[in-house]
Order: C-alpha cells, then structure tokens, then sequence
C-alpha cells in the first residue's frame, strides 16, 4: 500500500490494521469520525439519544489518521466518515447507520431487541390533521401498531371542533364553501343580464349556511374517525406531552391521564392563530379558528393582517354584503408574488373592502354586548403620530399563525426548535435532530404550510420508515391558490424571488390581461384578470414562475402545475393549442414581454 500524500516514511501497515481490529473489537460501538464532519455528529447524536455509549476515534486530530482512514478503506470498501462498527460487525456511514436504526437492524446488532418490542406502538403521531391522519393511516397500511393523539385547544372564545385538523374545520374547506356562498352572490347579480327574472327579493342568511357548512363538516370528522377505525389506528382524543425518551403522556377533556410508548413518533401538531398582544384582543376578538362556526352574522367587520387568511374572509365577508376593512401593518400577502398581491387589494377596493394601510391596532373595548356587539378600536400609523378610531361588530385578527410544539414535552426529549418561531428544524427526511422523531406539515421550518404538502410527506414519510421506499417529499414547485374574490393561483417563483435568483436580465416575463367571456354580458371587470408566467432566458425558457388571477384560478394552476414538474418552456407553452372560450387558454397565446412596454388591455374576450 502507497503511503498517504506528503508522507515520507512508510507506515506500519501491520500494525495501524491491529489497532484498527482492536478498537473495533473492544468497544461496543465503534466510530471512526473527524471533529468538523456533520455526518459524524448526527451519527454520535444518534446514539447519545438511545443511550448507548460510543467510542469516537476522530481521524482529523490523530497524528496517523490519513493511514488509519486507509486501513478502513480497505477493510470496509468504505473511504469516507463516519465509519461504524457495532459488536465487531461493520454498519456503514451515516446513511447506512440511520436506515439500520430506523428498521431495526441496528437494535438487534446492539443486542436492544428486547427493549424494542416492549414498546405499545410501532408509532404514535401527535396531532389529527391532515398530515397525521396521512402517515398513520399509510404506516397502518403497512402493517404496523399506529396511536393518532389528537387534542384541539379551545379558543379564548371557546370554539373547539373535531378530528380532522385546521384544514377541515377551520381552514380550506369552510372558506372555500363561504368563497363559494359569495360567487353565488355574484353570479345572482349576474343572472338578470343573461335574462333571470326573479321578483323575490334576494338576501344572504348567515345562520343557514353556518349550519350546512358545519354539518358537512361534521360528516368529514366522523369519516376521518371511521377510517381510522376500519386501519387499526388507535385515536385518542387527548392531549400528548413527552414526558421521557419514547414515552408520551395523553390527557383526555376530563383530565384523566394514560401514558403510552413508541419506536418512533411525528409530529404533525399544525399551527394556531396568533394574537396581537394587546388590551382586549383575546377578550374580544375573534381568529378564523371562530369565524366557520360563529352562530351569528359578524356584521361590521375589521379584519387585522394582510395574509391569505385576511384577504380571504374579507372578500366573502364581503361578498356576502357586510361592511369590510382591513388593516394592514404593511405589505399584502407577504411571501406571494407583489404585483399579483397589489392586484388583489385593488380589485377589492373597486368591490367594497376599505383598506387602511400602515396601521396597527393597540386597543380593542367592549361598547356593547350582543350577537354581534359593538367595539371600539384604537390603532397607530406606522408613518406619522396620527392614531385612527373606529367603531365595528367584529375584530377578526389574521396576522400568522404560530407552530403548536412549544407545550408538548420537546425539550424533555431532546428535540430542538425555533425559539423565534416555534417550527422544526428537520432534514430532507423530515427527521429531527432526535432520530426517533419526525415532524411533517406547517410546523417544519422554511416549509410551505399547504395541506396537500402535510399529506404527501405523511404518506412518504411512512413508506420510507416500513415500506423500504426512498421516496421524499418535493418541496419545490408547489401549486397553491388563495381565494380572494378574484382568485390568485400561481406556482414557482414570484418575480421578486426570481430576479433575485436569477438577476433580472437573466429574465423574460411574458404576461396579459384578460376578459373572461362570462363577465362579457354583464359588464364587468374588463382588463382586470392577468395572466404572466416568467421563464429563464439561458435556460431555454424554461418557465420557473406562473401567476393567474381570475375565476377558477386553482383548476387552471393545477394542471399547468403538473407541465412545470415536466419542465415546461414558453415554447411547448406555444406548440399548445388552447381550449376556446377559457380563460386558461391565455398562457397558449401570450406574446407581449412586459420588457417590450406594450400595452396588454385587451378589447374583447
């Protein structure tokens, strides 16, 4: 054997292989590593979280760790670190080590089989959602013992709701159906230009459509709870907390408290609306956890925060023909392309919605009890000394939501977080720096917090750990829509990430607007849709960002969002001949750069 580079005198190759053998030999674990090698410390952390004790030889602080480094690689057909060894039997590196742990081979080589099967559960995952009830009902698929822990904390109101998690009960679904009740509004008003003649008059019935929305509702929670029934999943309607290594306390409405152990564990807990801070907003405002099932009509409504969250209840508040304002700190839809966010907030001011820009709220009093009541708010200009007072029924606050996982027990075990934020570091497996616990939906940090994403890495999630897949979640090119009264659906990059990713004269944004041919006959918003997609110039156009605003923006972003998995150019976009009358078939025809300047108004459908 050649000695190493820069080494003069040959060196006992004899001797370094005995060593070698020995150290392998007489410690239980064995890990030849290097001190700056992350791949090491996760492998160390490994087993400093079972419990097991290790020998680390790092080779980066050894005089004859180049040597060593090559005796391994001869013994092992393994040149790189961490190299492993339990019980004089080689694991591999990091990979290799985890997979081991995670089915159990590595258990058995330390001699913990025992120990293992004397947990409960297989798994147990904490929190109901979406992404919970994904991966338990896959990893029951698989045939494994699967616990779901499920517990929704009343709001400061009291409004709590059933297994399913925000998305069901107070997210996606209720605002879609009141999206809808306001689209219905609309095309009411629309009907009498195609010739609907109707003599009743025509209001809006807060109550009835709370009632159909909560019993549809109601359906899904006892689906969700059927299916898990009919999987084996074991569902407890309590509230998890670690308490020590693998080992979760439950405690149930009643107080009364079990304990319960598993191999491993996700952490699918979701987040929560976050308050102000400030006298009287847990007193007397309402979140979107309250809106879907408030009993009574919010009537005057002011809604704090400019997320997807806000603009979306305020445009079906206001479609449903309340008197809407929205306070907003500082930009629209923070995180979304900012053209298509300024678009938003002009075309609901052209429908009824007052904004009130630069602006914070720093009290909220009681004037008068009622369903609805009447509330005095004070706020402060952000620019200025100027404060600004204002009367309303409703204070409905939407500035973010916070990760649940600062009060279930994760620093007993270990697992590290976001102090700012609360979200999860993870790695591309969606594992913690505990190697027995996973996290998966919004409270993984610089994730999108989307359901469908909280699903597909569920499902993933569990196929990795007992259906020897390797498939993971891709993050990357997500479709999604907000639900605004002209709906916003995009996916890839938003210019201002694209120009800053790829600069902007590494660019070409295509773009349009358009008149759907439904909103021809009765008038209304011309030239106020808009379509661009931006492409990567030195790419052969590739497209890397899509924007739609228009009806039914969701249904026509997710079938282009499928093209730009497939790599999808501005000319493929081209050679694609468009469905006529669509709105969707404006990417096909689009030919104006906003480069160029030309004028994009369009003069019929």
């Amino acid at each position: 054997m050649p000695p190493p580079p820069g080494q003069t005198q040959l060196p006992d190759w004899d001797g370094l292989k005995l060593r070698v053998r020995t150290l392998i030999a007489s410690h239980r674990v064995m890990v030849f590593s290097k001190s700056y090698c992350p791949y090491c410390n996760q492998v160390k952390e490994l087993f400093s979280t079972m419990g097991v004790e290790y020998y680390a030889l790092e080779l980066d602080v050894t005089a004859d760790g180049p040597s060593i480094q090559q005796v391994l690689a001869e013994l092992t057909n393994q040149r790189t670190v961490p190299n492993v060894f339990v019980n004089g039997k080689h694991v591999g590196g990091c990979d290799a080590t985890y997979k081991a742990y995670q089915n159990g081979t590595l258990q058995k080589l330390l001699g913990d089989v025992k120990d293992a099967e004397t947990y409960d559960y297989d798994l147990i995952i904490v929190g109901g959602g979406s992404g919970g009830l994904a991966c338990s009902k896959e990893a029951a698929t698989l045939g494994k013992k699967v616990m779901v822990l499920d517990y929704v904390v009343p709001t400061p109101l009291g409004t709590s709701w059933g297994l399913g998690g925000t998305c069901v009960n107070v997210g996606c679904i209720p605002k879609k159906l009141m999206h809808q009740a306001a689209l219905l509004g609309q095309a009411l008003q629309d009907s009498r230009k195609y010739g609907w003649q109707y003599e009743e008059q025509v209001k809006h019935n807060w109550e009835i459509m709370v009632e159909a929305i909560q019993n549809y509702i109601g359906s899904l929670n006892w689906g969700y709870r059927l299916s898990l029934r009919e999987k084996s999943v074991t569902y407890l309607n309590s509230y998890g907390e670690f308490v020590e290594p693998h080992k979760i306390k439950a405690t149930n409405r009643k107080g009364q408290v079990t304990y319960h152990t598993a191999e491993t564990f996700v952490l699918a807990t979701g987040e929560r609306p976050r308050y102000l801070g400030i006298p009287g907003d847990k007193e007397y405002c309402i979140t979107s956890d309250d809106l879907f099932s408030l009993p009574y009509c919010p009537g005057k409504t002011l809604i704090v925060g400019a997320s997807y969250v806000a603009l979306e209840c305020a445009g079906f508040l206001a479609g449903l023909g309340l008197d809407v304002t929205v306070m907003v700190r500082s930009i629209l839809l923070r995180g979304f392309d900012q053209e298509m966010a300024e678009k938003i907030g002009a075309h609901m001011e052209t429908h009824g919605v007052t904004f009130i820009r630069k602006c914070i709220p720093t009290q909220v009093e009681k004037l008068e009890d009622g369903m609805p009541g009447r509330l005095k708010v004070t706020a402060q200009f952000t620019e200025g000394p100027e404060t600004f007072v204002g009367e309303y029924n409703t204070v409905l606050i939407a500035i973010g939501r916070d990760a649940c996982t600062r009060n279930i027990g994760l620093e007993t075990i270990g697992v590290k977080i976001n102090e700012k934020n609360g979200k999860i570091p993870v790695n591309d497996e969606e594992q913690t720096n505990v190697p027995y616990v996973y996290a998966i939906g919004d409270i993984l940090e610089g994730k999108l917090e989307l359901t469908p994403v909280a699903i597909q890495a569920g499902k993933l999630l569990a196929r990795r750990l007992y259906g020897g897949s390797s498939t993971k979640c891709d993050y990357i090119n997500v479709p999604t829509t907000v639900f605004t009264p002209l709906e916003y659906g995009s996916c890839g990059l938003a210019e201002e990430k694209a120009i800053e990713e790829y600069g902007k004269q590494n660019l070409e944004v295509y773009h349009s607007l358009f008149w759907p041919l439904e909103w021809t006959v009765p008038g209304r918003d011309n030239n106020t849709c808009y379509a661009k997609i931006i492409c990567a110039k030195h790419n052969n156009n590739r497209v890397i960002g899509f924007h739609v605003l228009g009806p039914n923006a969701g249904e026509v972003t997710q079938g282009f969002a499928a093209a730009i998995k497939c790599g999808l150019t501005k000319e493929l976009l081209d050679e694609t001949i468009g469905i006529h009358p669509t709105c969707a078939e404006v990417f096909t025809t689009m030919d104006i750069t906003k480069s160029s300047g030309q004028d994009i108004t369009q003069r019929g459908c």
